[in-house]
């Protein structure tokens, strides 16, 4: 079977999930962009939702307020977000069970409660989040002079919540993710401007680096958009809810450890790509909006204080459709994010009560999972429709999720070492010294993120 991440792995056969070893599967496509196509999922989407609204200003915010300053987080982002993700992907497929039922089974009882008390603290900062994004999605509607953002903010909580109810997450998905190419116009701008490559590249390897409060608190933001805790919770619980689907278990995911070896060496490997695309493609997006933002709005001195201000980062290659893009970016990428965040910690706290959960069951089979999910969406909603700072908000979620990931990633990072729990599949080496460094780096930040919210920095 597999070995740990920083081992090779033999080459995968084959074989069609419950034939057996060597049977070779006569429904596999042959051409290659079709099943790297196929293998893209729960880590693309992950990937794609990590580049939300709050994600997008916090990287214009960084390139207008400190140029190039902050692209050392990008070279520095990638490995981390790989490695994270990779483990919470792993873990869902050795064990069958998703992070928060994961918890529930490594901890006490005692702990298991400390740890749900972080899990509604997680809800409350994803609710952040998300009335932030509900906020950003009105920004476009009015960029676009649909009308009012406010008016666009309930509309769309409402209808996210509606869809997701009637178990269309699948289609939200399908619509959305490519909605959020949009932003790869971002990359399109590097090319259509003076860009500053001696200053992208003095930035990328830290030269720029400032001790100043504004400029750590928004690298703490650009870390916690980057590998924010609610990622933990949906890479592992939509992991979980595509091996349901294969029906061979019931209604349990089956675990790798219950396959034959060659399909469980193949889904391991499956999962790295699909995650390791999702990441870089998230990455790359993160560098292009802040070099960008850097190239045009921080290059004029111009604060990002609105969607628009923010739009204007695109008129290089967009002109007066700048705000259009934009918009459609910020909508697409909003309406991806939203129920992703509300269903994350929704899906944690549903598994660690052990209370069924999951987009793919009933509101009828899983009531305890789809309350939590509805107040997070209504609070969200009414949260999004009060402020009146959107950009501002934006921010703080980032800075929030900054604060919040590192006791999360303690907790990952002892799951994952389980050998109990993940058998051959626990952490190797590579994982476990990039996963503990993560972890270090994010307690830190988070401990300054607290000082600076607490005292106004």
């Amino acid at each position: 079977m597999s070995r740990p991440i920083e081992e090779s792995q033999p080459p995968a056969s084959d074989e069609q999930p419950g034939v057996g070893d060597g049977q070779p599967d006569p429904q596999r496509p042959r051409n290659p962009v079709v099943r790297f196509l196929r293998v893209l999922g729960p880590g693309l989407v992950t990937g794609a939702a990590d580049d939300d609204p709050s994600g997008v200003a916090t990287y214009s915010q960084a390139g207008a307020t400190f140029s190039n300053g902050l692209l050392w987080t990008v070279p520095l982002s990638l490995p981390l977000m790989m490695a994270v993700q990779e483990i919470c992907d792993r873990m869902a497929l050795a064990s069958g069970d998703s992070l928060g039922r994961l918890i529930r089974r490594r901890f006490s009882k005692g702990v298991g409660m400390t740890v749900g008390v972080l899990v509604v603290a997680l809800i409350a900062a994803n609710c952040l989040n998300l009335a932030a994004d509900l906020n950003a999605i009105g920004q476009g509607m009015q960029l676009l002079h649909a009308g009012p953002a406010w008016l666009w903010s309930i509309i769309a909580g409402a209808s996210i919540l509606v869809t997701v109810m009637l178990g269309s997450f699948e289609l939200i998905g399908k619509i959305f993710k490519w909605l959020c190419l949009v932003l790869l116009v971002y990359v399109g701008v590097l090319f259509a401007t003076h860009v500053d490559w001696g200053s992208v590249g003095t930035g990328l390897i830290g030269m720029q680096f400032e001790f100043t409060p504004a400029y750590l608190g928004l690298a703490v933001g650009v870390l916690g958009t980057t590998i924010s805790p609610y990622m933990f919770f949906w890479q592992s619980a939509q992991r979980v809810e595509e091996m349901r689907e294969e029906r061979r278990g019931g209604d349990e995911a089956p675990p790798l450890d219950a396959r034959p070896a060659g399909e469980a060496r193949r889904r391991l490997r499956n999962g790295r790509i699909d995650v390791f695309t999702g990441m870089a493609f998230s990455v790359i997006i993160m560098f292009a909006i802040v070099a960008s933002s850097a190239a045009t709005l921080g290059a004029h001195h111009k604060t990002v204080s609105s969607a628009a201000e923010a739009a204007k980062a695109l008129e290089p290659i967009a002109g007066d459709f700048a705000g259009v893009l934009f918009a459609l970016g910020f909508i697409g990428s909003g309406m991806l994010a939203v129920p992703v965040l509300a269903a994350s910690g929704a899906a944690g706290l549903s598994a660690l009560l052990n209370k069924n959960w999951g987009l793919e069951r009933s509101p009828r089979k899983a009531p305890f999972f789809y309350v939590l999910l509805g107040v997070g969406m209504i609070g969200g909603t009414l949260l999004s429709v009060a402020d009146t700072d959107p950009i501002g908000l934006l921010v703080l979620s980032a800075i929030v999720n900054g604060i919040a990931a590192g006791p999360f990633l303690i907790i990952l990072m002892l799951i994952s070492r389980d050998r109990e729990i993940m058998g051959e599949y626990r952490n190797g080496k590579l994982a476990a010294t990039i996963g503990w460094f993560t972890t270090a780096l994010m307690c830190v930040a988070g401990a300054y993120g607290v000082w600076y919210t607490i005292t106004g920095g």
